[in-house]
């Protein structure tokens, strides 16, 4: 996989770049400022991208602004985003253009390797990767929402749908059958009026955009 990283914090680009050529990967272009980061991926157009969210000049959304813009020129670019918080705002406005290939992860996960390494393929594969936390936020950003009729268990599936984990995964970290997963999803989809669809990524989409934009 080729990929371009930007990171203003010289020791974790560093890190990343160790890690994913250690990885079997290879890193054809690093940027430490917000304006290099266009140029770069226009230049490689690689397999995926992989940005802070914040970075210099003004420590704001450099990152997010450039990965919105990059997929507006490169229709469909993979972009794993990193934040060291959970910003509700940015996972939002990433994920209004559709949830293809996009994943949003807060910084501490990179330092799980192999939760990494799959949130990046994932997302290069066309699929998405969100972190936990922010899954958990985009569940409960909105009062009186067709989610509140989730059970807790719905809820527990749907959480899990989103990171893009598929049935296997759901039923292993939930200790249930595939069988009970894939009724639980059919239940969250009939209650958020979403077509039961429980192939691939395209039932991640379907929640995804209809929780971007519940």
């Amino acid at each position: 996989m080729r990929v371009v990283i930007a990171e203003d914090n010289a020791l974790l680009r560093e890190g990343l770049v160790l890690l994913l050529t250690s990885a079997g990967h290879e890193v054809v272009a690093v940027a430490g400022t917000g304006p290099e980061i266009l140029p770069a991926l226009l230049e490689h157009r690689p397999d995926a991208a992989v940005l802070d969210v914040r970075m210099p000049p003004d420590f704001r959304d450099e990152g997010l602004r450039a990965a919105l813009a990059a997929r507006k020129e490169l229709p469909g670019l993979p972009v794993l985003v990193l934040s060291q918080y959970v910003e509700e705002s940015y996972a939002a406005e990433l994920l209004a253009g559709g949830a293809s290939g996009l994943g949003y992860l807060l910084k501490d996960r990179v330092g799980r390797v192999d939760e990494f390494l799959d949130a990046l393929e994932r997302v290069a594969a066309g699929g998405t990767a969100l972190d936990p936390e922010v899954v958990t936020e985009l569940l409960t950003r909105r009062p009186d929402s067709p989610l509140d009729s989730l059970t807790p268990r719905e809820r527990e599936v749907l959480s899990l749908m989103a990171e893009g984990h598929d049935n296997a995964t759901i039923a292993k970290t939930l200790v249930v059958t595939e069988r009970a997963v894939h009724k639980h999803i059919g239940n969250v989809f009939l209650k958020l009026g979403l077509p039961q669809s429980d192939s691939g990524h395209r039932r991640v989409l379907a929640v995804l955009t209809y929780l971007n934009n519940a």
